[in-house]
């Protein structure tokens, strides 16, 4: 078969098969989303262990996560963390974020990840009050239409050289290119943004193509 006729199935199983087989823990967490009847809109195998990557690429010691749905995704970022490390997940549903600790603490992580409850622009507000140090990598995956305003709260937060990730960033700019959508004002966004250097980079899914915006902060040029 010609490789522009493979299904966009079989290049994400390869990838998922080879570089980012599941383990239990991980199993687990996406069957317990499934068995609670959750959205099934976790990022795929192939993308937590690219997430995970870039974290410890850049050695990430403080991670900020914004949509914890089950914590499949705070599992692969936490476990590219040190030792010492620490990642604070956000999540709106206090449902989910049960299940969420559940998963966690399964997977050996309850005290690495602390899961937070209410309006992610309520918490971040929050964090910053609270004088929270620098995160090294930031991970949005919330309500995609206030894609925006997180990318707003969430760079002061971030220390020079630190990442900023956007989920989902892909499928709708191209799809609906006309249209208006949360995704696609946050790509012009950090496009623009004199104090970010970004490229969005598809990534495979079992259900089609998606988006991750990438997003290195870096001091202001004169």
């Amino acid at each position: 078969m010609d490789a522009q006729q493979w299904p966009i199935q079989e290049y994400d199983r390869y990838i998922s098969n080879l570089f980012a087989a599941e383990d239990a823990a991980l199993e687990f967490a996406r069957e317990e989303m499934v068995r609670e009847g959750m959205p099934q809109i976790s990022v795929s195998a192939s993308e937590g262990k690219l997430l995970h990557v870039l974290a410890r690429m850049i050695r990430a010691e403080r991670i900020l996560e914004l949509g914890t749905l089950g914590g499949y995704s705070a599992i692969w970022l936490a476990r590219a963390l040190p030792a010492q490390g620490k990642l604070i997940s956000l999540e709106i549903d206090e449902r989910y974020a049960e299940v969420a600790r559940r998963n966690l603490k399964r997977a050996g992580l309850e005290e690495k990840v602390q899961v937070r409850v209410g309006p992610a622009l309520e918490l971040l507000t929050r964090l910053e009050a609270e004088g929270e140090a620098p995160f090294d990598l930031i991970f949005i995956d919330a309500d995609k239409e206030l894609y925006v305003k997180y990318l707003l709260k969430t760079v002061p937060l971030l220390r020079e050289g630190g990442l900023v990730l956007g989920d989902n960033t892909l499928p709708r700019a191209v799809l609906d290119a006309a249209a208006d959508s949360g995704t696609k004002r946050y790509n012009a966004e950090v496009s623009a943004r004199l104090d970010l250097i970004s490229i969005l980079v598809p990534v495979l899914r079992m259900s089609g193509i998606d988006g991750l915006s990438i997003s290195i902060k870096q001091a202001q040029r004169a």
